[in-house]
């Protein structure tokens, strides 16, 4: 099973200059996902799930974190 790289992709479309760019960021994942075969796109699926799971929790607690700065104990 591959492991692909997700966090590279994200990284790479945080920091782009332009939407163009962050569009072809997203259109080299799609041609990626095009070239798996079907076993590898659900390992693909599950990885990119998991990913995702990971990055929203870590978003929502740094939030969360700064968020309660503003309000009193």
């Amino acid at each position: 099973m591959p492991e692909f790289d997700f966090k590279r992709f994200h990284i790479r479309s945080m920091n782009a200059s332009s939407d163009e760019e962050r569009a072809q960021i997203n259109q080299e994942l799609k041609d990626l996902y095009a070239s798996l075969n079907e076993e590898d796109k659900t390992d693909f699926n599950e990885q990119l799930q998991k990913f995702l799971t990971r990055e929203v929790s870590r978003i929502k607690s740094d939030y969360e974190s700064v968020n309660g700065l503003d309000r009193p104990n």
